[in-house]
């Protein structure tokens, strides 16, 4: 229940993230955006961790220098929704995001990307991605 209660959220303050960010780059630029964006996030996530401390700083070293970059991601997903936001609107924004989500990672969970535990996927799950995909075209038209 908490992980979706998590997922949930997640979804809420990204869209929420995507809308502020295409409002604040209308004034100062897509890339300002995505920088205060980013240093805001910075903080909060610093802040949070000064409260949380949880002691696993010294496991840092175990991490793979490649998956370091990650956070690296986040300046292309706030231009990309910006500019997709400021082109298509808020609601198909969201939709073809949430598309492109569940396609990928529906082919990291089937190859087993990134030491992710490979999941055998059957009809059930192919039917599901063709209904949310005739679900977005249904929308969009």
């Amino acid at each position: 229940m908490i992980g979706i209660l998590f997922a949930f959220l997640g979804g809420a303050f990204i869209t929420l993230q995507g809308v502020a960010n295409a409002r604040i780059s209308q004034d100062i630029g897509t890339w300002q955006a995505a920088t205060i964006t980013q240093f805001t996030g910075f903080a909060a996530a610093l802040l949070i961790l000064l409260f949380v401390r949880d002691g696993k700083w010294q496991k840092f070293k175990q991490v793979k220098p490649i998956y370091l970059t990650g956070g690296a991601f986040a300046a292309i997903v706030i231009s990309s929704n910006v500019t997709s936001i400021q082109h298509i609107g808020v609601t198909l924004t969201i939709a073809f995001v949430l598309i492109a989500q569940l396609g990928l990672t529906f082919l990291v969970d089937r190859n087993g990307w990134f030491g992710v535990a490979k999941t055998k996927m059957g009809l059930p799950q192919y039917i599901g991605i063709a209904i949310m995909i005739a679900g977005v075209a249904i929308l969009r038209f």
